[in-house]
C-alpha cells in the first residue's frame, strides 16, 4: 500500500477494528531521560501519563507466527488484558508501518475480531492455535505526551524504560516511540528532529518484539554484514536508490550498538562499509536524485567516514602490518614497545568514536536521510513518469561509466606513486559495490564472478595500499622515542619483500583490469 496513503487514510474506526499502526522508534541513553523530558517540546505538551505496562508475547515452540511475519501479544490494563495482533507491514530506519487487530483478553485468545479472513483462517488452524505459548515478556515504565501540532497534526510521543526477559535472561529497555496519529511521515521526522537537535535519539533498527525472539532463541549479538538487495521488481532508478539506501541505513544501524560498546572491531568496519555503499549509491544515481540530497547527506556520511576510517586504519596496521612482525622476532623489546604504543592510540580512537556515536549529530544523520526517503519524489505512486528512465538501462549506463572510468586511471598509473593506484582501487572498490547493487538482475553467477574478480583486485591494491600508508602512521605512533623509530625500521624491513613482490605483480593486475567486462543486466 502507498506509503503516504496510510498516513493520510488510515482506519481511525472502533476498538476492535483494524488500524495501520505508523511509529517511529528512537533509542534513548538511560542516563538522558530526563534531559528527554525537558526538552521544551515535551515539557510544553498536552498532560503527561504516566503507566506502568506489563506485556507478554506469545507464539509455538517452532515460532511459526515469526515466521508469518505476525506477532500476538497481551498487554494487562488495570485489572484486564488486551489482545493485539500485529502484521509487520514495511519496516526500515526505525520507521514501522503495521496493521494491527485489538480486542479484550476473555481467557482465551479469540481471533474472531480479525478482518483478513485468510490470516484468521489460518491462525485458527489447531496445529496453530493449539500450540501457541509464552516466549517473552515486557515490563517498563512508560511516559507519554500528545503533541499537537499546526494543521490538525498530532504524534502521540512514549518514552519507556525497563526490561525485556525470556528464560532468565534479560536486558534493558530505553526507547522513545513517537506514533503518528494524524499527519504526514514529515511532521513525524520534523519532531523528531527537533527532539534531537541536542541529545542523541538515533533511530532503533530492533523493535522490542524483535529483541525479545533474539532473548528467547539465546541469539548473541554479532556484527551484521550488507544484505542482498532485489531490484528485478523495480521500474525506476529512484526507486532502486530508496531500497538500496534504506538498506545501507539499516546495515549501519544495525551495527551502531556493537561499535558503542562492544570491543569488536568488526562493528566499527561494517559501520563503515555501511556508509560507503550509501556513499556509492549516491553518486551512482546522482542524475536522478532530488535537488540538494546528495549535499544534504555528502558532509555528515564524509565526516562519519573519516572518524570511522582512523579506527579501521588502526586495526588493520596492528593485524596486518604489526603483529606478524611481532610474532616473527617475539622478544625485540622495541617491538613490544611501538605495539604498545600503537594499542594506546587504538583506544583513543575508539573511546573518540564511540562519543562521536552519543552526539547528536549521528542520530539527526539518520533521521534527515530517512526522511528525505519517506518523501515524494520518493513515495509517488509506483507508475514511473514518461520522462522517468527505466531502471535498467540507466543501470547499464552507469556501470560502463564507471568502468570506463577505471580504464582512464589503469592507463594513467604509475608504480612509483602510490596515490594513482590508491585512486584506481577506490574506483574499483566503486564498481564492486555498483555491481552487487544490482547482483539479482544479473544472470546464473556471472555478476558474482564480476564482484569476486573485482575483490581480489581491490584486495591486492588494497595490501599493497595498507604498506605504503603504513610508514607515516607508524611514526605517529613512535613520536620522538628513538627505540620505537628503530622499530618503524625493522618492520618497514621485514615486509620489504612482500612489498617488493606486491608491486611487481602491478603489471599483471592492470592488464586484468583493462580486460574487465561487465556483465549484461535481465
Amino acid at each position: 500500500m502507498h506509503l503516504e496513503k496510510i498516513a493520510s487514510d488510515r482506519s481511525t474506526t472502533g476498538f476492535d477494528s483494524m488500524q495501520h499502526q505508523i511509529a517511529l522508534k528512537l533509542a534513548v541513553a538511560e542516563d538522558r531521560h530526563s534531559a528527554l523530558q525537558r526538552h521544551p517540546l515535551l515539557a510544553g505538551a498536552g498532560a503527561r501519563e504516566q503507566q506502568n505496562l506489563v506485556s507478554v508475547y506469545y507464539d509455538t515452540g517452532r515460532l511459526a507466527l515469526r515466521r508469518e511475519g505476525l506477532l500476538l501479544r497481551l498487554r494487562r490494563q488495570g485489572a484486564s488484558w488486551i489482545q493485539t495482533i500485529k502484521r509487520q507491514s514495511e519496516s526500515g530506519s526505525g520507521l514501522t508501518i503495521r496493521p494491527e487487530w485489538q480486542a479484550p483478553y476473555l481467557n482465551h485468545f479469540d481471533f474472531m475480531q480479525v478482518d483478513d479472513a485468510e490470516l484468521r483462517d489460518w491462525l485458527q488452524q489447531e496445529k496453530i492455535a493449539s500450540r501457541i505459548a509464552s516466549v517473552f515478556e515486557t515490563k517498563f515504565r512508560r511516559t507519554s505526551w500528545h503533541i499537537e501540532r499546526t494543521h490538525g497534526v498530532r504524534i502521540l510521543a512514549k518514552l519507556d524504560r525497563g526490561w525485556i526477559a525470556s528464560d532468565g535472561r534479560r536486558e534493558a529497555l530505553s526507547e522513545l516511540e513517537l506514533q503518528l496519529l494524524s499527519g504526514t511521515f514529515d511532521n513525524l521526522y520534523e519532531v523528531a528532529l527537533e527532539l534531537a537537535r541536542n541529545q542523541s535519539l538515533p533511530p532503533l533498527p530492533l523493535s522490542k518484539a524483535e529483541r525479545g525472539y533474539r532473548l528467547f532463541r539465546n541469539t548473541p549479538r554479532r556484527p551484521v554484514r550488507a544484505s542482498e538487495i532485489d531490484v528485478r521488481k523495480l521500474q525506476t532508478p529512484l526507486a532502486a536508490f530508496r531500497l538500496i539506501a534504506l538498506d545501507c541505513l539499516s546495515h549501519l544501524q544495525s551495527n551502531h550498538a556493537g561499535a558503542s560498546d562492544a570491543d569488536d572491531p568488526e562493528y566499527v568496519h561494517q559501520m563503515r562499509v555501511a556508509t560507503r555503499r550509501l556513499r556509492a549509491a549516491l553518486r551512482m544515481f546522482r542524475p536522478v536524485l532530488p535537488a540538494g540530497l546528495e549535499d544534504t547527506l555528502a558532509g555528515p556520511l564524509r565526516d562519519l567516514m573519516n572518524s570511522l576510517g582512523q579506527a579501521r586504519d588502526l586495526d588493520v596496521l596492528v593485524a596486518e602490518i604489526v603483529s606478524p612482525v611481532v610474532r616473527a622476532i617475539p622478544d625485540d623489546p622495541r617491538l613490544t614497545d611501538l605495539a604498545g604504543a600503537i594499542t594506546n592510540r587504538q583506544y583513543a580512537v575508539r573511546n573518540a568514536i564511540r562519543h562521536a556515536l552519543k552526539q547528536p549529530a549521528y542520530g539527526r544523520l539518520l533521521l534527515t536521510a530517512s526522511q528525505l526517503l519517506h518523501q515524494s519524489p520518493f513515495i509517488d505512486l509506483p507508475t514511473p513518469k514518461d520522462d522517468a528512465p527505466a531502471l535498467l538501462p540507466f543501470a547499464d549506463r552507469r556501470l560502463r561509466r564507471l568502468l570506463r572510468r577505471i580504464h582512464e586511471l589503469a592507463e594513467s598509473v604509475r608504480v612509483e606513486h602510490p596515490p594513482t593506484l590508491h585512486e584506481l582501487r577506490i574506483a574499483i572498490k566503486r564498481l564492486r559495490y555498483a555491481v552487487e547493487f544490482f547482483g539479482a538482475a544479473i544472470p546464473g553467477k556471472t555478476g558474482s564472478t564480476v564482484v569476486k574478480r573485482l575483490s581480489g583486485l581491490q584486495e591486492e591494491l588494497g595490501q599493497l595500499n595498507d604498506l605504503s600508508s603504513a610508514g607515516n602512521m607508524l611514526m605517529v605512533c613512535a613520536g620522538r622515542e628513538q627505540h620505537l623509530r628503530e622499530a618503524v625500521t625493522l618492520i618497514g624491513g621485514w615486509h620489504g619483500q612482500r612489498h617488493a613482490a606486491l608491486l611487481a605483480a602491478i603489471p599483471d593486475h592492470l592488464e586484468t583490469v583493462r580486460g574487465l567486462k561487465l556483465p549484461k543486466l535481465l
